[in-house]
């Protein structure tokens, strides 16, 4: 027998491939290591290759022994942060909330009318209502215990399970106030119930005896809830801040019209400068409109009103109550909530608010004929100038986590995306100017985001990588800004004169083909997604917008050269208003300038003159030559026409050519910007306007037809 039982641990040896006749006794051995499926011995060591099993020193197992089964409140105790996030400040209010919001839930249910905050010098804080009370009578699972112990001692255990008690809470697993008992060094519960006060008293989450009855308190009822949270979890210093408390309870009050909340603190604990009053009434029967109109008191509004509603369902579940504000001035913020839950990392909720401002504003500009404009603009850019609160009432919500710092309810978004957009489109068509004015402030959002995202991507070259300048850009040799200039020409025939024409040490020529991008009138996506516009911008070296640097233009002179004709007046008006709007201190700081090229050469024997226009070569003829000589006219169709030698003469030469420099005159600034945006904006009716009023001022001199 002896040797049998040695078997199991000899050395585990390859068998060859058995016949099918095998003895018993091999098949005994095969069954027995496979029923050992993981090598593990008794004591969970797993053998060596020999199978041996290594020597251990007494104590290392891993036994029954070594699992602890936490019973009670224990659990919170060891990792409170699994329940109420940490120990850190935030979490130590986080106390507060889980026991005022059993008070907002019987206020919510109707069943109390007003709800009391008390912080006193000995660091207790005391939250009463005058709802129905917690039950005090026996459990009928545990007949031994008041349900008042149950509630307090254990986790899982509440009223809020089903909707049988409350239709809406902020409650769902029977934890929060179970919690702050255990991370309480003491709480005291008093209920007042059938006209009887009752009494509980709990030292870190256990009973220091039990349920007391006090007598009979015949105009009293509710519960009163007061604790102080314990040094052994949160520290010797932790203590509540009244500032904080105040926020907190200050919202409670707004997000629910029907209760009103009586605040009290102890002067002492109140800083010098704080604002906090040691005794207030908080009642706000205007709910969120009068939270967000406090929160942005101040700001400039892009629409003059405050978005604001609330659709009721009976019952209360369903109900959705928002509050938004479309600000100019301040920095934007979204506030939510489930059941006067605060979720600060927002959810479901929000994004069904965002969806409903979306497609609201969508459809508003497809009705007034902007929805070409408008296709460019994303929630988020609705959401960048928003102020924003939305509070949601549904039963059984669903948050990511014990804090509820998110709202996971899928049905939160359809109730709240239905709740507002029928309201928005309505609040949007009562004051169409304004709605508008909101429009093309979303817009200019929008436009400004693809201009970032562009300008991003642009940026990434420049560091590690060598400038790489346009194919068609014919560069100077001058390396220094100073001294250089850029001519900036129309198409590539007349390019090809002016690089001929030109002194390559100091005199660059880009050429660009036909009309450039009207920036006036075109978004900001068309302008990033231009390769004429970009090759300019990169041509100069100086950047765009926000990003423009006069350090980085690398010419002193941007010379706008274009035909002397009516064509190329406008594509120079293309031109300068680019530079108005996206460079405007490269002509503030003098570095825009306008080439006159001649539009007639005029040549009789041996002399030749250039007329700038008509009124300019009646001139040269009278006063250059005799009445009766037959003077050769010859009007130029163009630069390109001109022979490299008279466009250096006329037009290239420092020496010989006329400059207009472009200057923004500091006085006129504002009519300045009216009349671009007048004559190179998106409303053809204002250059209407503008062609009615001055019409009886154009002479046929100086009309092209």
């Amino acid at each position: 027998m002896a040797k049998k039982t040695k078997k199991p641990s000899r050395p585990a040896k390859k068998a060859p491939a058995q016949p099918a006749g095998k003895t018993v006794k091999s098949a005994a051995r095969a069954e027995k290591k496979t029923a050992d499926l993981f090598d593990l011995d008794a004591r969970g060591n797993k053998p060596s290759r020999g199978g041996k099993v290594p020597a251990r020193p007494s104590g290392e197992g891993y036994t029954a022994h070594d699992i602890e089964v936490l019973e009670g409140l224990e659990p919170v105790r060891r990792r409170p942060g699994m329940y109420i996030g940490g120990t850190d400040e935030k979490a130590l209010h986080h106390l507060f909330a889980e026991v005022i919001d059993n008070s907002m839930d019987e206020a919510l249910a109707g069943h109390a009318t007003f709800i009391t905050v008390e912080l006193a010098t000995d660091g207790y804080l005391t939250v009463s209502d005058n709802g129905r009370g917690i039950p005090v009578d026996p459990h009928p699972k545990f007949p031994k215990k008041s349900a008042l112990e149950i509630i307090m001692c254990t986790l899982h255990a509440g009223g809020k399970f089903d909707s049988k008690v409350y239709e809406t809470s902020g409650g769902l697993h029977g934890v929060g106030v179970s919690v702050v008992n255990a991370l309480s060094e003491k709480l005291e519960v008093e209920v007042a119930r059938g006209q009887q006060l009752y009494k509980m008293t709990f030292q870190r989450g256990k009973p220091k005896g039990g349920l007391e009855k006090l007598g009979r308190v015949p105009n009293r009822r509710g519960t009163q809830v007061r604790f102080k949270p314990d040094p052994q979890i949160f520290g010797e210093k932790a203590h509540f801040d009244p500032a904080r408390l105040f926020r907190m309870t200050r919202a409670k009050a707004y997000l629910f019209g029907g209760v009103e909340i009586r605040w009290s603190c102890d002067p002492s604990l109140i800083k010098a400068d704080s604002q906090v009053p040691a005794e207030a009434t908080l009642h706000f029967p205007g709910g969120l409109k009068d939270y967000l109109a406090a929160s942005i008191n101040g700001a400039t509004l892009v629409h003059p009103d405050i978005f604001s509603g609330r659709s009721e369902k009976k019952g209360g579940h369903g109900t959705a109550e928002w509050a938004v504000a479309f600000v100019a001035d301040v920095d934007p913020f979204s506030s939510s909530y489930c059941n006067t839950i605060p979720t600060h990392d927002g959810g479901t909720h929000e994004s069904g608010l965002r969806t409903a401002l979306f497609k609201g504003l969508r459809d508003h500009a497809a009705r007034v004929g902007q929805e070409k404009r408008a296709a460019i603009i994303t929630s988020d850019d609705v959401m960048s100038g928003a102020a924003s609160m939305i509070s949601v009432f549904i039963r059984e919500p669903e948050f990511q986590g014990q804090t509820k710092d998110r709202l996971a309810s899928p049905e939160a978004a359809r109730v709240v995306e239905q709740a507002v957009k029928d309201p928005f489109d309505h609040w949007l068509a009562g004051n169409p100017l304004a709605a508008n004015r909101l429009l093309d402030f979303v817009i200019e959002r929008a436009e400004e985001r693809l201009r970032r995202r562009q300008e991003k991507e642009v940026s990434r070259k420049t560091a590690a990588r060598k400038l790489r300048l346009p194919g068609k850009l014919a560069d100077c040799t001058n390396t220094a800004a100073q001294g250089s200039e850029i001519f900036i020409v129309e198409g590539d025939s007349a390019g090809g004169s002016a690089k001929q024409a030109r002194d390559r040490k100091s005199q660059a020529i880009l050429p660009l083909r036909g009309k450039i991008l009207n920036v006036a009138s075109a978004g900001r996506d068309k302008l990033a997604q231009n390769q004429q516009l970009a090759d300019l911008i990169q041509a100069l070296g100086c950047g765009s917008g926000t990003h423009y640097s006069d350090q980085g233009l690398r010419y002193d002179k941007v010379i706008i050269m274009t035909d002397a004709d009516v064509d190329g007046a406008h594509i120079a008006s293309l031109l300068i208003t680019f530079f108005y709007r996206q460079m405007p201190r490269l002509i503030e700081n003098g570095h825009l300038y306008l080439a006159v090229p001649p539009l007639y050469r005029l040549s009789h024997g041996g002399k030749t003159f250039y007329a700038r226009d008509d009124k300019h070569k009646e001139a040269l003829l009278k006063k250059e030559f005799h009445a009766n000589a037959k003077v050769e006219v010859g009007r130029f169709k163009g630069l390109g026409e001109m022979l490299p030698a008279q466009l250096k003469e006329t037009t290239m030469d420092p020496s010989k050519r006329t400059l207009l420099r472009v200057v923004l005159i500091d006085t006129e600034r504002a009519k300045t910007s009216k009349s671009v945006d007048q004559l190179m904006g998106t409303k053809p009716e204002a250059r209407f306007a503008f062609i009615q009023e001055r019409a009886e001022f154009a002479s046929d001199e100086l009309l092209d037809v």
